[in-house]
């Protein structure tokens, strides 16, 4: 099984290769924050097949609301998707 820091190492390693920003995310006196912020995409990490609970679905639809890029993402392949995207621009 997958685990949810697995996902995460994956990702801090492949942002450091390609000379991304990368930051840990915490809101101070706030639940839900999204894990992790890389270049202007909030990133909400999750183990294979696991959905974000309600509180962090709301969260996101704010952030979504206010202009934010979330993304919630589940395996490596959507990492790689992502920093692709990212860096092919």
């Amino acid at each position: 099984m997958t685990l949810e820091s697995s996902i995460e190492n994956y990702l801090v390693k492949r942002a450091k290769e390609e000379w991304l920003f990368l930051r840990k995310v915490c809101w101070i006196g706030r639940r839900y924050a999204p894990d992790r912020l890389l270049n202007n995409v909030y990133i909400e990490l999750k183990r294979p097949g696991e959905k974000p609970c309600a509180g962090q679905l709301r969260e996101h639809e704010r952030m979504r609301k206010a202009g934010n890029r979330v993304e919630v993402i589940d395996s490596k392949e959507g990492i790689d998707r992502l920093i692709n995207e990212i860096t092919k621009g």
